[in-house]
């Protein structure tokens, strides 16, 4: 497994992009003054109110309050994972990425950082040999003799050729060696494709041979578009019906999801995700207009499945299951999962179809108005949630709900998010009586020091305007000496001032720069709000910044010669120490 990216390589690369000619590529920008604007390619409006700093490396919205730096932005418009929107700008800013390597594998040299990852080039190569194998699929279906029945099937189903061209759609040739027989004598190339999963090696005679073998090919594409594995469907009556890779170095099944990349290339903005079970319910519902549809790989819905589908959603992830007990079934799986990833603002719904019935099918008989009123009245997750349980408790009598509490308490517990966890036992009370949620665990008070959030409460205060005003222009720590007041003043926020000077002392950083240091604190997201903040002192800010300073460390002089005054009595080295205090005192005046 690939290590982490080191902080240096990410300043790095953020020190060579440069935002403006980043977001110029993909949203024409305006020269506005000092910053660039244009209209904010993230949400519709018709007078321009996104702005782009050159100075900051820093991009924010008026309007909507979308806000960030150059690798925010790859994963807002290109819609990528954080690792790939590295990928993505050292690509363009001609950088190799660096990893660390895994814990364990330095040594005594634990410190070193080697210049590319484990295996890099390997990757490479398998990515490449996965894209060429599927271009040698679609060409099949173009070229090979039988291409007229595997024709026939396709339209059989309903699809037609630009469907078919979208998902990359292919044919695996019958016999034993059609893909070996095109890298024949490249033993390389043949050993990555082993690895790939797209030959199969005979334990007792080293041959290989084809996995996919007259099937139609769905290639599965990661988050980047690239070919990572493929999905076979029998063309007749064979068994199994579909065939899916199996996990190799750049394909798990439990990450990924069929269509995601398609869905996130035809809306910028995705408000609902539609869960199937098959690739074909997938590639159906699309050409009947429904572009919002989603595939796991011959899993059942995992942890990191729900990750992704609710970062991607706006509003709605909906699960659609067959309406037997085997489709109930692996909904209710589906809930017991998804629960610890639940937040307010998004819904989790389930959708059961008549039975003998898939989306595909479906789809295809009612059309895509029809099939969406079905979506539209899919059930949300509190009342299959409720009902699920219903079923094996009598709530007519005080048994029957002492067991239907039972039952429901560890699922309601799972949720993390207080506010849905709230409506949720306030839906309890209803249902079952007042003193219902008494049989709950209260939420833990939160503990730790929340600096930035506090700072918030006053807008305004002193402490907020001087993290503003560091994160605007990061040079105004530079070399900075180190200030009592920062360093010992007890006042909301001063812990993360304190922070944020201690990075900008030691090296001149741009705002995009010192926001990424922040990245997975639970302060980022409002210091990347923060950081939008317009100033009216633009030209004084290093004066305005040290005042802040002063009025801080006359602050703690203040609080310290109270101390000593209220003592009364006091010794010859604190009667010198007042004195002190007092003279500085007096160079604030």
């Amino acid at each position: 497994m690939a290590g982490r990216i080191p902080r240096d390589f990410i300043d790095q690369l953020l020190s060579r992009t440069d935002i403006v000619e980043l977001i110029d590529g993909r949203v024409k920008l305006k020269k506005t003054g000092k910053n660039y604007s244009a209209c904010c390619p993230f949400h519709n409006e018709k007078s321009p109110s996104f702005t782009v700093s050159q100075d900051k490396q820093f991009y924010h919205c008026f309007g909507c309050g979308a806000h960030g730096n150059a690798i925010d932005f790859m994963m807002e418009y290109d819609r990528l994972e954080f690792p790939d929107a590295i990928e993505e700008l050292a690509g363009l800013a001609g950088m190799e990425v660096v990893r660390e390597a895994p814990a364990g594998e330095l040594g005594k040299h634990r410190n070193a950082q080697p210049s590319s990852p484990p295996r890099a080039k390997g990757s490479d190569d398998h990515y490449s040999l996965m894209q060429w194998a599927a271009r040698y699929f679609q060409q099949q279906l173009r070229q090979h003799p039988e291409k007229d029945r595997v024709i026939d099937y396709i339209k059989g189903r309903g699809l037609d050729g630009e469907t078919v061209q979208r998902f990359g759609i292919g044919f695996a040739p019958p016999g034993w060696d059609s893909l070996l027989a095109q890298k024949r004598g490249d033993n390389r190339a043949q050993h990555l494709l082993a690895e790939c999963g797209m030959l199969i090696e005979k334990e007792d005679s080293n041959r290989k041979y084809d996995r996919f073998r007259d099937r139609l090919m769905f290639p599965i594409l990661d988050r980047r578009g690239r070919v990572i594995a493929f999905g076979g469907r029998v063309l007749g009556d064979g068994t199994p019906k579909y065939l899916n890779s199996p996990e190799t170095p750049i394909f798990h099944k439990s990450r990924e999801l069929y269509g995601l990349y398609q869905v996130r290339q035809a809306h910028r903005s995705v408000e609902r995700i539609l869960v199937v079970e098959g690739y074909m319910d997938v590639v159906a519902l699309a050409q009947n207009g429904i572009d919002y549809a989603v595939a796991s790989l011959g899993t059942s819905t995992t942890s990191e499945h729900i990750q992704t589908l609710m970062r991607t959603a706006q509003h709605e992830v909906v699960c659609c299951y067959d309406g037997d007990r085997a489709g109930r079934d692996a909904a209710w799986r589906a809930l017991e999962t998804a629960l610890p990833q639940l937040k307010s603002g998004k819904a989790l719904k389930f959708m059961f179809l008549p039975d003998g019935e898939d989306p595909d099918t479906l789809v295809r008989q009612e059309g895509k108005t029809a099939f969406e009123q079905r979506i539209g009245e899919a059930m949300p997750l509190s009342d299959y949630l409720f009902n699920h349980v219903r079923q094996e408790a009598d709530l007519s009598n005080d048994e029957g709900k002492s067991r239907f509490i039972a039952q429901i308490r560890p699922l309601i517990e799972q949720i993390a998010d207080d506010v849905l966890k709230e409506t949720l036992l306030q839906r309890l009370e209803t249902e079952l009586g007042w003193g219902a949620r008494q049989h709950f665990s209260q939420p833990a008070k939160q503990t730790g020091h929340r600096p930035l959030k506090q700072a918030q409460q006053g807008r305004g205060t002193p402490v907020r305007q001087a993290i503003a005003l560091l994160l605007s222009e990061p040079g105004l720590g530079f070399e900075l000496e180190r200030q009592i007041a920062v360093e010992n003043l007890n006042v909301k926020g001063m812990t993360l001032l304190r922070q944020l000077l201690d990075l900008c002392r030691e090296r001149t950083l741009t705002t995009a720069q010192l926001l990424e240091r922040f990245r997975e604190q639970p302060e980022y997201a409002a210091l990347r709000k923060l950081a939008g903040t317009q100033f009216e002192v633009d030209e004084n800010k290093q004066q305005v910044f040290v005042d802040l300073l002063k009025g801080f460390n006359k602050q703690i002089l203040e609080q310290h010669a109270a101390f000593l005054q209220a003592k009364g009595s006091l010794s010859k080295e604190e009667l010198q120490q007042l004195s002190q205090l007092l003279k500085a005192l007096r160079t604030f005046e």
